[in-house]
């Protein structure tokens, strides 16, 4: 998957394609009350997801392996989640596909949750050896879900 986790971006990007060309599958039964609980979770995604590329600072990179001379961050909302921008990214996707009750969206929300749980193993294996502390922290904080997994 190349040195610095190139085809993990390339797939990801290739997810994210699905994703929005996707064709509405909607559910016709499913509560009007449903689209304000997505939009709530679309928009906790994008915070959450905004707020993880703006503590990552000068760490950011869109490859998984980290950045040469790179530091471990735990602060902001590394406090709850170890990868915050995938669990934004997720969180906004399932919100989306709530908000336009769309059934397809919703299964390809599970499949990015999938992705990213796998991509993110390749990523803490480098996390690990990159940084000492990183071990301690990944018993300490929930991968992808704050406070849930």
């Amino acid at each position: 998957m190349g040195k610095r986790g190139e085809g993990w971006f390339i797939l990801q990007m290739a997810l994210f394609a699905v994703i929005f060309l996707a064709p509405q599958a909607t559910c016709f039964g499913c509560p009007a009350w449903l689209r304000w609980v997505g939009l709530a979770i679309l928009a906790a995604g994008g915070i959450l997801g905004a707020w993880g590329m703006l503590a990552l600072g000068r760490n950011l990179t869109p490859f998984p392996r980290p950045v040469a001379g790179g530091e471990l961050v735990t602060h902001g909302p590394y406090r709850v989640v170890r990868h915050p921008i995938y669990a934004g990214l997720i969180f906004g996707t399932l919100g989306w596909a709530l908000y336009r009750a769309n059934l397809l969206g919703i299964g390809l929300a599970v499949a990015l949750f999938i992705f990213f749980d796998l991509k993110s193993r390749r990523e803490e294996r480098w996390l690990r050896e990159a940084y000492p502390g990183y071990e301690a922290y990944q018993r300490r904080v929930k991968k992808l879900a704050p406070w849930v997994y």
